[in-house]
């Protein structure tokens, strides 16, 4: 008997698979042994069914990350023409590589892109903070160009970030930025996190309300001046290392009644997503204009085991780490759009693509949020074994044109696209852009009637 139900399981196991291939859908499999690979890594099994074909969609997004923190996808310039130079031609490849939309990080480290009277000029622009890049805007220059091109502008902010690891203690390196840096200003507002080797990440307290203030105004004082499509957010909120007891007088200070400091950390940037919100609801109604808020968060919200609500992976966890609670912001519709980082290939055990994208897509469902999916071009061809297959990009491509919730992609970053470094990446990146992306197409509006 058991052994009749076991070929009855195979038979439709194999009806199945025909069927779904006859659909132009296949069974995944590893590139190199040619096993099917686990839908869930080892949380869960299940075949992973790609279509064959890649499925255009019109509008579609189709981003870039610009990196300017470590100068990652962009150099220091001492002058405003050198400037100009090279930003042109990233916006003349994208448009080239019809991409639609340029994210740009316009504050990487507590500073700026463009002439500000909260934020000094970023030593990733001149090579020196506080200096100017001779007497020019560079932020209206971008966004301009890029707008000339058929380019969504997308000012990329880290919200509390000082420096991510310096070798030296809080007071010696906030003696280093410029006398206008906030953090240098309020060495109060600023936390201390131990590092590992004796180094320090330094970072504006998320749980001072001055300092939700002080994001928030920076913000807007961008809004009130530029005509950005989006403000947008990376995932580094509390820290990856963990906080500590750093800001355990702070939790103290303003618990209002909150038992768990993680929750009250939570609380901390909630409400900063949510001032954000009012903050770009109210230009928008003013002005009458559509600027989005954007989020692109760690790749997993919370594991499953973890948490009843979670995906089926088994990495780090973004709500208990970075205490950003991603999927609440998604519910509420405080956001526009997300761009969750699944920087991992479908062969992951820990975080496989397949069911982290899905447990995405679950999330939007009902709601006015447009997600997109950030891919990692930079991983290809890297040390990992995993991410040796050229097809791997192309293949989580397919995947997401078969889900109609995942709306788009973002690829990071810019540096990979432009000079791919490997020739996996350059074959993979090719497949991309000459196959799937040989047509023009929109990118999506917000949702959000406001």
């Amino acid at each position: 008997m058991r052994k009749t139900i076991i070929m009855l399981l195979l038979a439709l196991c194999a009806m199945f698979t025909a069927a779904a291939q006859s659909d132009n859908l296949e069974v995944l499999k590893d590139w190199k042994t040619g096993r099917p690979l686990s839908y869930g890594g080892k949380q869960r099994g299940g075949q992973i069914l790609v279509p064959s074909a890649y499925a255009q969609r019109n509008p579609a997004f189709r981003g870039v990350w610009v990196a300017t923190v470590e100068n990652i996808d962009f150099p220091t310039h001492n002058s405003g023409a050198d400037f100009e130079r090279d930003y042109l031609e990233v916006v003349n490849t994208l448009q080239k590589l019809n991409f639609n939309a340029i994210i740009f990080q316009v504050r990487p480290n507590n500073d700026a892109f463009y002439p500000s009277k909260l934020n000094p000029w970023s030593r990733w622009m001149t090579g020196k903070e506080g200096v100017a890049p001779g007497g020019f805007d560079p932020l209206i220059f971008m966004i301009n160009e890029a707008h000339r091109r058929g380019l969504e502008f997308h000012a990329w902010l880290n919200p509390y970030r000082v420096t991510n690891s310096t070798p030296l203690r809080k007071d010696a390196y906030l003696a280093t930025l410029a006398p206008d840096n906030f953090a240098r200003k309020r060495p109060d507002l600023v936390l201390e996190i131990p590092l590992e080797n004796k180094k320090y990440q330094l970072i504006l307290n998320p749980g001072e309300p001055e300092v939700i203030a002080f994001v928030v105004a920076t913000v807007k004082e961008i809004l009130d001046r530029y005509p950005v499509d989006a403000i947008h957010f990376d995932d580094y909120f509390y820290p990856y290392s963990g906080t500590g007891e750093q800001d355990a007088a702070t939790f103290k200070k303003y618990r209002n009644g909150i038992v768990s400091i993680d929750n009250w950390r939570r609380n901390n940037v909630d409400r900063l997503i949510f001032s954000l919100r009012k903050t770009i609801d109210a230009h928008n109604a003013k002005n009458g204009t559509r600027v989005q808020l954007g989020i692109s968060p760690f790749g997993i919200w919370a594991n499953q085991k973890n948490n009843p609500m979670g995906s089926l992976t088994d990495g780090s966890q973004s709500f208990y780490r970075q205490h950003a609670d991603t999927r609440q912001w998604i519910k509420r519709n405080w956001i526009d759009y997300i761009i969750p980082q699944l920087y991992w290939p479908f062969g992951r055990d820990v975080a496989p693509y397949a069911a982290l994208a899905d447990w995405w897509a679950a999330q939007v469902r009902g709601t006015d949020v447009n997600l997109y999916i950030g891919l990692a071009a930079y991983q290809m061809g890297g040390a990992s074994e995993m991410w040796q297959n050229p097809d791997e990009l192309a293949a989580q491509m397919r995947y997401n044109s078969a889900r109609k919730n995942i709306r788009g992609e973002a690829i990071f970053s810019y540096r990979n696209i432009a000079k791919p470094a490997n020739e996996v990446q350059r074959s993979g990146v090719r497949k991309i852009i000459e196959k799937y992306w040989r047509n023009k197409v929109s990118a999506p509006a917000p949702q959000n009637r406001r």
